[in-house]
């Protein structure tokens, strides 16, 4: 694989023949592995050399990476069922399981590597918390990369606040759909769903917050320009060095790290579609809709009549092989006019000159990827940060519209032909298009992106 690319147009000098290792510890999800690789990619052009501790559950191909070294440690996440669980409970699941293995596995390397290539750091995954402890017992800096955006890591820290504040209460009767006084990017109806589970999601984020606090530093996958707005909070709350050096998946060629299998054959079937004609739907790796909403969405995508290409992971809904629970007819219907895939070619679908617009779950890699290409959004956001994200998509940078009443026919054609067919649809295009031009000069010599990479070589060699 091909990891340099034009980068010496965009990245400062490595370091001349450094034999400093970074080790590196990602979450095992889709989102969270994606970008500690990309991460990972980025310091080796830099000069270090790379060690990857990860869990057995959705290990990455070590053959996409032979420049890395893989050491793989046990999770037992195969002892529960996945499917019903809620991300809260899986977070806390793995920082109890890998404990120990991450332990030992660490400590082996630090021997190991003492001599000839000395460990300067560990990098972690944000959602393994537990792994402060183990840097500091086994006295290593630890340093965190965060894979959500600046702006939902402020609006957590103010919805746990509030959903721990026992004289908080949000008006039962009024216009949810108002701007959120405590929040402003945030709905009140986002407000209130957000401080309904104080136990769950809430504990989660005080164990991550606590420990990043802790930690040597932050990465952060985003670039100042685009999150200035929150750069101010971050300061005042994490008194730590921050490296804003994003978006990752801009330093080097589109490069796989995905767990599926992708279909590429639908490039071709793009080329042969009109600029910017294309909607492309995808929801991510992880959320699941029901029957009702699937069928909904197939319904919504007719009603348009434009060319689509929609991405259905196998399993989606609940119990689903694949696509059975189509309306019947549905292809027929829709005939060359829409594709339907297992799993894409993201990067490479939203950089094709026929993708018009991304109907999309606003996880903060596949909103990165579409600012990054000036594709407008339809944002239909599920759990945990996608929310937040969507909010800021709609309202703070004006780039997407919010699909707010749900998965329902007429709502998604309105929402579609919104972006895609109207005036609004066009000054949304150049709004997207002024961000594009900002992440491309953050990345360039002397751009922010670029100069927090140096900063973040540097300080990696200080410690």
């Amino acid at each position: 694989m091909e990891i340099h690319g034009n980068a010496s147009t965009l990245w400062p000098t490595p370091p001349t023949e450094t034999r400093r290792r970074i080790v590196l510890f990602p979450m095992p999800f889709q989102g969270h592995i994606t970008p500690m690789l990309q991460l990972a990619n980025i310091l080796h052009v830099q000069g270090f050399k790379i060690t990857i501790i990860h869990t057995e559950y959705n290990s990455p191909n070590h053959s996409n990476h032979p420049h890395f070294t893989f050491k793989s440690i046990s999770d037992r996440f195969s002892e529960i069922t996945t499917a019903d669980l809620d991300a809260s409970y899986c977070f806390k699941y793995l920082n109890k399981t890998c404990v120990d293995p991450f332990r030992n596995c660490l400590a082996e390397l630090l021997e190991d590597y003492s001599d000839e290539e000395p460990v300067s750091c560990i990098i972690t995954d944000a959602g393994f918390y537990f792994t402060q402890a183990v840097a500091d017992a086994l006295k290593i800096p630890r340093l965190v990369l965060e894979t959500s955006s600046l702006g939902c890591t402020v609006a957590s820290d103010i919805l746990l606040s509030l959903s721990e504040n026992p004289s908080f209460t949000l008006p039962k009767e009024g216009d949810h759909e108002t701007l959120a006084v405590e929040f402003p990017p945030l709905k009140v109806k986002d407000v209130r769903k957000g401080t309904r589970d104080p136990k769950g999601m809430g504990e989660l984020v005080i164990n991550m917050h606590t420990q990043m606090k802790a930690s040597s530093g932050i990465i952060w996958n985003t670039f100042i320009e685009l999150e200035e707005y929150a750069l101010e909070t971050i300061f005042q709350d994490y008194q730590i060095p921050s490296f804003t050096l994003g978006p990752f998946h801009k330093y080097f060629p589109a490069s796989s790290s995905s767990l599926i299998e992708q279909d590429r054959t639908i490039l071709s079937w793009l080329d042969t579609q009109a600029p910017k004609s294309v909607l492309y739907v995808s929801f991510g790796s992880v959320a699941r809709i029901t029957e009702l909403e699937f069928q909904e969405v197939a319904h919504g995508l007719a009603n348009t009549s434009l060319p689509f290409l929609w991405v259905v992971r196998p399993g989606i809904v609940s119990g689903s092989k694949w696509l059975e629970l189509l309306p019947e007819k549905f292809l027929e219907r829709v005939g060359d006019k829409g594709r339907v895939v297992k799993w894409s070619p993201q990067q490479e679908v939203l950089a094709h000159p026929a993708t018009g617009c991304f109907w999309t779950h606003n996880g903060w890699n596949s909103t990165l990827e579409s600012i990054c290409e000036g594709v407008p959004m339809v944002c239909s956001p599920c759990f945990v940060d996608q929310p937040v994200i969507a909010r800021y998509v709609c309202n703070v940078w004006k780039i997407g519209v919010f699909l707010e009443d749900g998965f329902e026919r007429g709502g998604i054609e309105t929402a579609i032909k919104r972006v895609m067919m109207d005036e609004e649809g066009q000054e949304i295009s150049k709004r997207i298009g002024r961000l594009k031009e900002k992440m491309n000069i953050s990345l360039e010599k002397g751009g922010s992106s670029h100069e927090s990479l140096k900063s973040l070589v540097d300080y990696i060699l200080s410690l």
